[in-house]
């Protein structure tokens, strides 16, 4: 697959201008702080290369950001086709909206929580999921710009109910980035009965000219829509969800309720 090919190309760059400086696989690690097996495990294709390592390695060989800059590029190769312009729109917007019904969405997940999510598909190879991981967590970077969008998060409570053992790192980290100012949560209580949402999830970006993109997702795929129509179903469709949801405040305490009843006795 072509952005196969791009990680390959990453991970045979890294080994030149490693060997370029004359730098064994444990010097290089001693000097980015990994061990010799990880240095290795990356060049051979083992360990999936993370932005971490990416960051350490233009510094480490002074190479100006290339390797920050090539894995960005093949992070977003990794995504599928149709997904691509949805993540063009979300880097832009100015206000993000998203709801889901079952789950967290990707810009609020723990590391460990987008693992579990991206291990749903059980065809998908580890390798796969590791990349897809990093490219997640990478998306995330847009809410410690200097400039963040305004984030809206509607969840159903059942949301945060799961009794998996990942869900209490989970929570804490809702609670944390829900003091941030751009950020607001609400939750729909779970004796709010049916509601419009229970369709399925749905995101909305809206950029700095005004206009609306969308995206909708479903177990095969997904859509991602800009005509009038649909933005204009999707917004009303949105107040409705938002119209069920508590206000922030008796969201976060609802919040620290579920999160206290995660946590260890």
């Amino acid at each position: 697959m072509e952005h196969e090919d791009d990680f390959a190309f990453i991970r045979d760059q890294l080994r030149r201008q490693r060997a370029l400086r004359g730098q064994s696989q444990e010097e290089f690690g001693k000097r980015t702080n990994y061990s010799a097996s990880t240095v290795s495990a990356v060049e051979t294709g083992t360990r999936a290369i993370d932005m971490p390592y990416a960051t350490r390695a233009d510094e480490i060989l002074e190479t100006g950001g290339l390797f920050v800059r090539l894995l960005k590029a093949a992070q977003r190769d990794s995504e599928p086709t149709w997904f691509r312009p949805w993540l063009d729109a979300e880097r832009a917007a100015m206000q993000l909206r998203y709801y889901h019904p079952t789950l967290i969405p990707g810009l609020l997940q723990t590391e460990n929580y987008a693992r579990a999510v991206l291990r749903f598909d059980a065809t998908r190879p580890e390798e796969e999921v590791e990349k897809l991981v990093a490219s997640r967590l990478q998306r995330q970077e847009i809410l410690t710009r200097d400039q963040p969008p305004l984030v809206i998060v509607v969840l159903d409570e059942s949301a945060l109910r799961r009794r998996d053992a990942i869900m209490a790192e989970q929570l804490a980290h809702l609670l944390r980035m829900a003091e941030r100012p751009y950020i607001q949560l609400h939750i729909i209580p779970d004796d709010a009965g049916l509601h419009v949402g229970l369709s399925g999830p749905l995101a909305l970006a809206r950029s700095a000219d005004g206009g609306w993109v969308g995206d909708l997702e479903n177990q095969l795929a997904g859509l991602v829509v800009d005509d009038e129509e649909s933005i204009a179903t999707l917004l009303a469709r949105w107040e409705s969800v938002r119209g069920v949801a508590l206000p922030q405040n008796l969201s976060l305490a609802l919040l620290k309720k579920v999160e206290s009843q995660h946590a260890p006795q």
